[in-house]
């Protein structure tokens, strides 16, 4: 360990998501060491979420013997560019789906410590990568089931960043050209359309934890809308795993919920795979 390591010993993770911002203060071995949350939304200006995110943030930072232990801080956004530090259009934040913001900057600003920023599902692949279901692996996708659908591609044991910083973005690609569902971007059909968590809880005015108990229950609406659920997915799946050859980890807020189902999906993409697969390539985050 640096003397630098033993003076700053922590760094801040954020997972910015579409309905919540978690903070986590971690050491080099990846131990937690104190978290907050905040809400994601609610926010007129992206000025006003960042305060109150450093509210939040000074109570934990404290707890861990002040921001002189900090050596720097991660975050993990929907639309996140790597290379700039920025989040840029992001349809499912209130503050940010407007323009190109800074947040890296802002957070570094306020805090006085180097923040850097990447594409939320980017971090989820680093995070199995490094510590959950993907260590030992090559070439994988951490494909992204919440608020909306991303994926963070590693190929070749090497995130893919892309040219702009881009790349991943599995929740736009068009799943549906003819009538299909609306999508937060602007257009319709994408597969974050069919696969995002709203389809399961805003959509239907209830909550994910709602639905997934109706569907244990029997509920033959939600039984409908969840076999779409999993043809849709399975479809995206097969598609990217055509492309890439490589491990598939399901990941985000519905990896907690479809460990019973994962079977059922397995089926679906040995029913429509291109070549001989039986489905076991896609497997469910250990963060989940």
């Amino acid at each position: 360990m640096t003397q630098e390591n033993l003076i700053k010993p922590y760094v801040i993770g954020l997972d910015l998501g579409g309905t919540n911002s978690v903070f986590g203060i971690v050491d080099s071995r990846g131990d937690i060491k104190a978290t907050t949350a905040i809400k994601t939304q609610g926010y007129e200006t992206v000025d006003e979420y960042v305060e109150a995110s450093v509210e939040a943030l000074k109570i934990i930072i404290d707890q861990v013997g002040g921001i002189e232990k900090i050596k720097a801080m991660g975050i993990g956004a929907p639309n996140g560019n790597y290379y700039t530090g920025t989040i840029e259009f992001a349809p499912n934040l209130s503050w940010g789906h407007n323009g190109i913001v800074p947040l890296a900057k802002m957070f570094s600003d306020k805090l006085g410590i180097p923040v850097a920023l990447t594409n939320d599902a980017n971090a989820a692949a680093i995070g199995e990568m490094t510590y959950g279901v993907a260590r030992g692996m090559k070439n994988f996708i951490v494909i992204t089931l919440g608020t909306g659908v991303g994926s963070g591609i590693v190929i070749n044991g090497q995130l893919v960043y892309g040219s702009d910083g881009f790349a991943g973005e599995l929740g736009h690609v068009i799943m549906n050209r003819v009538n299909g569902r609306p999508c937060g971007c602007g257009r319709k059909g994408c597969l974050e359309a069919y696969c995002s968590t709203k389809r399961l809880s805003e959509d239907m005015g209830i909550g994910i934890e709602d639905f997934f108990e109706g569907l244990r229950g029997g509920n033959q609406e939600y039984a409908r809308i969840w076999e779409e659920y999993l043809d849709y997915l399975a479809i995206g799946i097969n598609n990217i795993h055509l492309v890439l050859d490589c491990q598939v980890v399901l990941g985000g807020l519905l990896a907690g919920y479809i460990g019973p189902y994962l079977y059922d999906l397995r089926q679906r993409l040995q029913k429509i795979a291109t070549f001989e697969t039986d489905g076991s390539y896609c497997t469910v985050s250990s963060f989940g």
